[in-house]
């Protein structure tokens, strides 16, 4: 069984993604970053990220992750900050930590593509 099917599948998702997105606009550190955005477009966007991260059926159609973040000098602080985000959300909707742990490992390596001030 997939990560996606284990957590509740697509329902699951939109649901963490939502609670992610509530709580990175309300912290003063990340809510810059999403000032003037298309949020239901970076929603949509952010749901069929995860869920093909963790072996949805959803297909990423965004841009490339390197070049969607290149110019938002994003630090290693903002990054944990949003995995923090996004882990807490999924914890808030009941997934296990082991579960958590594993989509956070799996965003780990995007790191070196969003990540732009050292």
């Amino acid at each position: 069984m997939s990560i996606y099917d284990a957590i509740g599948g697509a329902s699951a998702v939109q649901a963490a993604v939502d609670e992610f997105y509530v709580r990175v606009t309300a912290d003063p550190e990340l809510a810059p970053f999403f000032a003037g955005k298309d949020i239901p477009r970076l929603k949509a966007h952010q749901q069929a990220f995860i869920s093909a991260a963790i072996g949805g059926p959803e297909v990423y159609q965004g841009g490339a992750i390197a070049s969607v973040h290149s110019g938002l000098r994003i630090t290693d602080a903002n990054f944990d900050a949003v995995v923090d985000h996004l882990v807490s959300a999924l914890s808030g909707l009941g997934v296990p930590a082991e579960t958590t742990g594993q989509i956070g490992a799996a965003l780990a390596p995007l790191r070196a593509d969003i990540v732009t001030v050292k």
